[in-house]
């Protein structure tokens, strides 16, 4: 009896109700839905919904009804944000811009005997009245509303104009770090080159010239041996005095060792001046990530290998078109924090050396998109911190000790680069932290450029990006 009741009431309610399983196939249509829709409900059960009526917005109704299945919670739709889900005609003796009935929509979860969400519920609310009520009032204070409007574009002008200052201003600070850096790095480069050079030079004719002594010194032995036989415990004297045999031995490796050390050297001073790269600081070109992540990695090498083990898990991934220097820069930003978040755990605890491990990968939800990621297990970054870190002067380190713009240059560099950047940390466990980027972010840049000018209307909503998974 309760439930022929309740059934009665739904039938005759003056609002649409109709209920869709999953797959969005129609379960029940009350009269209302019939009337205004034209369609019986013998007719549309058991039809897939978008289907039925294709002219219904299919991408944002499916996301609607699906959210609600996941999350078991209801949702709502005002007919101020979207004016109507069934362009049904309204019963108002009206004119002017109102070209069908005005509907504020309610999403309801249904569930089984087992708690589950089997079915949503839909109800059509008739808002037209409600509308034409407030389109009387905006009437009524045009002038107002006028004032208002002028007061709002100005003020969004003003909300602009900050923001476009702010952006600026992080542009400007990237901009003169990366210039700094460029400079110093290739001035370090030209500088420590010329000596490399000839002081190479030299211990590869030193290295000669030591062979040849070594040689010297046995032929001298020998024909003193054979020339005065008296003289040979003298010269035996002599070489122990001397340490000749060690000497012998261990010229040859302090060359040998000397000459691996400027090579080393000198692998650094290449590396530094491709990080620099000045003249071609803004040319967008097709570069190999990995070989801006060892370039980089030799550069910090002295900084790191005090504190940790650096980890290189690379994938294969397509070359990307990018600013080279510029993610070389976002690369030594986040490969020093990490060595800093052991520097700091080693300081406290007297931990032994940690792990740092650079990753890179193709994007599976986007294959346009690659990857890489800094990984420790340093000591972490505290939850109050972790909404500011990326703020430009923002530092918990000692004063003088840091500016607080690593990881907002870094962040700069990202964003103009059309990618994203996510971290994940946990304290005393270590941060892990993602850069994504386009393949070609040139073309993305051109078309979010092209799009600007391109007038659009309100979002239904926002999609949050998902949280990073935390590293293995």
């Amino acid at each position: 009896m309760k439930t022929k009741l309740s059934e009665a009431i739904v039938e005759r309610v003056n609002c649409g109700v109709f209920t869709v399983d999953r797959e969005l196939r129609i379960l029940m249509w009350n009269r209302f839905m019939q009337s205004h829709s034209g369609r019986s409900a013998e007719s549309v059960v058991g039809m897939n919904l978008l289907d039925a009526f294709p002219e219904l917005p299919r991408q944002w109704l499916s996301r609607k009804i699906e959210g609600v299945f996941v999350l078991g919670t209801p949702a709502y739709s005002s007919w101020e944000h979207r004016p109507y889900l069934f362009r049904f005609e309204h019963s108002r003796p009206i004119t002017g811009t109102i070209d069908a009935m005005r509907q504020d929509c309610s999403f309801i979860p249904i569930e089984d005997e087992q708690g589950e969400v089997a079915a949503v519920g839909i109800a059509i609310v008739d808002t037209t009245d409600v509308c034409i009520a407030y389109g009387e009032l905006q009437e009524r204070e045009k002038t107002v509303s006028s004032a208002l409007a002028e007061l709002t574009v100005r003020n969004k002008q003003l909300t602009s104009l900050n923001e476009a200052l702010a952006h600026a201003h992080q542009q400007l600070l990237q901009s003169e770090k990366l210039a700094a850096i460029g400079q110093l790095a290739a001035g370090v480069a030209h500088e420590i080159n010329n000596p490399v050079g000839f002081v190479l030079s030299n211990l590869n004719t030193l290295d000669g010239y030591v062979k040849t002594l070594i040689r010297y010194a046995a032929d001298t032995e020998r024909l003193v041996s054979d020339a005065a036989p008296s003289l040979k415990n003298d010269i035996r004297v002599l070489a122990e005095q001397a340490d000749l045999e060690y000497l012998l031995a261990d010229a040859p490796t302090l060359v040998h060792e000397s000459k691996e050390g400027l090579a080393r050297v000198r692998t650094i001073v290449v590396d530094l001046r491709d990080f620099s790269r000045i003249d071609s600081t803004h040319v967008w070109e097709l570069a190999d990530i990995h070989r801006c992540i060892e370039s980089t990695l030799n550069i910090v090498h002295n900084e790191v290998k005090y504190c940790a083990h650096l980890v290189r898990e690379y994938a294969e991934i397509p070359f990307v078109r990018c600013i080279p220097s510029q993610i070389s820069q976002v690369v030594l930003n986040l490969v020093v924090n990490a060595a800093q978040a052991y520097g700091a755990n080693h300081e406290q605890h007297g931990a032994p050396r940690g792990t740092i491990t650079v990753r890179t990968g193709m994007d599976r939800a986007d294959p346009s998109r690659v990857w890489l990621e800094i990984a420790d297990a340093g000591c972490g970054i505290p939850p109050e911190h972790l909404k500011r870190i990326f703020d430009p002067f923002f530092t918990t380190k000692p004063v003088g000790q840091g500016t607080g713009l690593g990881l907002s240059v870094t962040y700069g560099i990202v964003n103009a680069h059309r990618g994203t950047i996510s971290v994940v940390s946990t304290v005393g466990q270590g941060t892990t932290f993602r850069v994504t980027l386009p393949v070609d972010g040139s073309l993305i840049e051109e078309a979010s450029n092209a799009e600007a000018h391109t007038q659009t209307g309100p979002l239904d909503e926002i999609v949050l990006p998902a949280q990073l998974p935390a590293a293995t």
